[in-house]
């Protein structure tokens, strides 16, 4: 599935990626946040990964700015099956565009993709405890927490990390966690 954004394309990886892939997860603050890349992040990991099997109701993509020349790869999000049949939702950033409104901006369109392209019942998504940036998209997105936690091991961090729970409720999420002024 390709998906084209006002700034972004999201589009399959190829194997070809390989090397920018590598190049945008050389970083420990990036991979240390994922469950399962390790650190650290080499050119065979990222070949591994793009030349892995993939499930179509479940999309991995790789995040492009569109820019004048060609496009930039400054990130990742996808799909993965989670319990109980449900879809959840992962994605990570490439540092130098942090604070820019790019996850966000992918996870409308593959929130989108999921519910009316792919009809998933159920989307959910984690982020490490350490993490609350991850947990403001998710908001943005429509998600909100479950009030649960949970360990995940992470491979990079080779250790258990403590995972907050979202579950996505619609685009007017954030209307629900504010309280109503009073007129």
């Amino acid at each position: 599935m390709f998906a084209i954004t006002e700034r972004l394309l999201l589009r399959p990886g190829w194997i070809e990626d390989a090397p920018a892939l590598a190049e945008a997860m050389a970083d420990k603050a990036i991979v240390t946040k994922l469950e399962s890349a390790p650190w650290p992040y080499h050119v065979h990991d990222a070949e591994a990964f793009l030349g892995g099997a993939r499930d179509p109701r479940y999309p991995q993509m790789l995040i492009f700015a569109r820019t004048r020349g060609a496009p930039r790869l400054i990130g990742g999000i996808g799909l993965r099956r989670g319990e109980d049949d449900a879809a959840e939702l992962g994605y990570w950033i490439a540092r130098r565009y942090w604070g820019l409104g790019f996850a966000t901006e992918a996870g409308r369109a593959v929130v989108s993709m999921a519910r009316e392209s792919l009809k998933l019942p159920k989307l959910v998504a984690a982020h490490s405890a350490d993490n609350p940036a991850s947990g403001r998209v998710l908001a943005k997105l429509g998600f909100r927490p479950t009030g649960r936690t949970v360990t995940r091991y992470s491979l990079a961090r080779h250790a258990l990390v403590t995972c907050v729970e979202h579950e996505h409720v619609g685009e007017d999420a954030n209307a629900m966690m504010e309280p109503a002024l009073a007129a």
